[in-house]
């Protein structure tokens, strides 16, 4: 039998990123109320590395316990900006002011990973990137927020590394596939470890 992995994700990019590395993925997204667990989460005094774990674990769990005979993958992201999260903009004035809070400095992108089965977690991994934003013009965000907007309405920070908001950055440290929103290569080991993928 053909190895399969279940992602509780309806990320376009996470799925390509899976298949592209040569794994069979079936697409189930979980659905949680993300917004109101992390201002639960944040209100208890959870760090950002916590709150996208336990994000990631939610989903994972959310399909798990409808398939418990499978495999299945809960991912999410979180953006620390000095301690204060970033979550996808829901605006474009919304985008601009997140982009404008950036300029200049150094925020970490924080990238949970949780397979479950059998409605139990059984790995779990937080990727960390550290971004630079550069000293960007207003004319230049203006036009990048023309060009890019609605398309990065899904990305915390509103920016995508594999388009045009690398421009935005002087400096990025770290695994790129973090960056994306999944640590592939940690993920790829353990299922490799585990049996699932050939040696």
């Amino acid at each position: 039998m053909v190895f399969s992995l279940l992602l509780a994700s309806a990320s376009p990019v996470r799925r390509a990123l899976l298949e592209n590395a040569g794994l069979s993925v079936e697409v189930e997204p979980a659905r949680i109320d993300e917004a109101a667990l992390r201002d639960s989460l944040l209100a208890g005094g959870a760090k950002p590395r916590d709150i996208a774990d336990a994000l990631a674990e939610m989903k994972a769990l959310r399909v798990s316990r409808k398939k418990p005979d499978r495999l299945v993958l809960g991912c999410d992201q979180v953006l620390d900006l000095g301690g204060e999260i970033l979550a996808k903009p829901e605006s474009i004035d919304e985008a601009r002011a997140q982009l404008l809070s950036l300029r200049g400095r150094r925020h970490e992108l924080l990238s949970a990973a949780v397979l479950c089965e059998g409605s139990a977690p059984v790995w779990r991994h937080v990727g960390r990137a550290g971004m630079t934003v550069r000293p960007f013009s207003e004319a230049w965000l203006d036009g990048y927020l023309s060009r890019n907007w609605p398309d990065i309405a899904g990305c915390v920070g509103a920016y995508k590394l594999e388009s045009e908001g690398v421009r935005l950055f002087s400096r990025v440290e770290g695994d790129y596939f973090t960056v994306l929103g999944l640590p592939l290569l940690d993920l790829l080991a353990f299922l490799t470890l585990r049996g699932d993928l050939p040696q």
